[in-house]
């Protein structure tokens, strides 16, 4: 895929570093062993086209649960990393493309950006894929800081992760339910080949959502294992929503930056270098990018097409698909369960 002149994604990188068969042989009984252990978990095959697995009591993607085992004992990373968890389907992709945008803002010019050449996914991995190729990666030879991205609940994730810093994007349940619904019947239809397989329904979806049996699911207990930390250690997790983000993105674009590490200067501030990232980052502008176009998925490792990610972005876009009685169930739901915790998704139940 076509990069920009001044960039290549590095992360091939962890795999050149010559190996000896004993670290062959090592990796393959590595893996070996997380398939055994992956093979005994209860599977749930609902949500075409992924297999899901229940893992530590979370729902998990079964074709990532052997890289999730692996990430749990061998993901070191550095006190500068910085890293992105997001649930499926809750900003996942703008929240990649501004970090990245923000911490390398003195390497590349807006005119010819890696983002307009490669998408964000490119320019920021997810840990799961990572460590999907029967291969333990060397990430100590990628560039500090380096920002890595996942899908993992927080009780998933290896406690060598608070030594770098973490920050995680939420979305209101309702949107976050219409999005991953949408975004599996888009890959379900682009990785199938001559045997369709059939489509979940929507309301079928909606109850096994609502029972904490969707990719990453429960929802509700994944939200507040990563709130509850961010309470606990606000200098090493940052919380933040994806609705405030939207209402007022150059103020969280400053948050981020100075949580990374890398705070935007006055001079910055003035020349308006914050809003031109949010600019180059926005749900629009990168809609309309040919490398976030491109309808081609890969069958080979089952990646769905760059263009599945990009549908609208819009908050409260649950209003077209789901009954104010199904609303008032999930919200009811949520406010159960997020009950005494302190957080709330009350104020993004307003109709758009």
């Amino acid at each position: 895929m076509a990069c920009s002149p001044n960039y290549a994604p590095p992360f091939s990188q962890c795999f050149l570093s010559p190996r000896s068969q004993q670290d062959i042989e090592r990796d393959e009984q590595i893996y070996s062993s997380y398939e055994k252990l992956t093979s005994q978990l209860p599977i749930f095959n609902e949500w075409p086209p992924y297999s899901l697995q229940h893992y530590q009591s979370f729902w998990i993607t079964a074709m990532f649960i052997p890289a999730c085992m692996a990430i749990q004992s061998h993901f070191n990373p550095r006190p500068s990393d910085i890293l992105l968890v997001t649930s499926p389907k809750s900003g996942t992709t703008w929240l990649k493309a501004l970090s990245f945008a923000t911490l390398h803002r003195h390497s590349f010019s807006l005119s010819d950006h890696p983002l307009l050449s490669n998408t964000p996914h490119q320019c920021v991995p997810f840990l799961e894929y990572l460590f999907s190729h029967r291969t333990i990666p060397d990430l100590n030879v990628l560039p500090s800081p380096t920002i890595f991205a996942a899908h993992l609940p927080f009780p998933l994730l290896p406690r060598s992760a608070l030594s770098c810093r973490i920050v995680y994007l939420c979305r209101d349940p309702k949107d976050t339910f219409v999005s991953l619904w949408h975004f599996l019947e888009k890959s379900r239809i682009s990785l199938s080949t001559e045997d369709k397989s059939e489509g979940l329904d929507l309301n079928k979806a909606f109850q096994l959502f609502s029972q904490g049996m969707a990719p990453g699911g429960p929802f509700w207990d994944r939200v507040l294992g990563y709130w509850k930390e961010s309470l606990r250690r606000p200098g090493k997790v940052l919380f933040l929503r994806y609705e405030e983000m939207m209402e007022d993105p150059v103020c969280h674009l400053k948050k981020l930056a100075e949580f990374m590490g890398c705070p935007f200067s006055t001079e910055e501030e003035k020349n308006g270098v914050v809003e031109d990232i949010v600019k180059l980052c926005s749900f629009d502008n990168l809609r309309e990018l040919k490398v976030n176009k491109d309808n081609k998925a890969s069958l080979e490792d089952k990646r769905p097409p760059p263009s599945s990610f990009f549908r609208k972005g819009k908050v409260g876009d649950w209003v077209n698909y789901l009954s104010m009685e199904m609303a008032e169930s999930l919200d009811a739901i949520t406010k159960e369960k997020l009950h005494g915790s302190g957080l709330s998704f009350e104020s993004s139940t307003v109709l758009p």
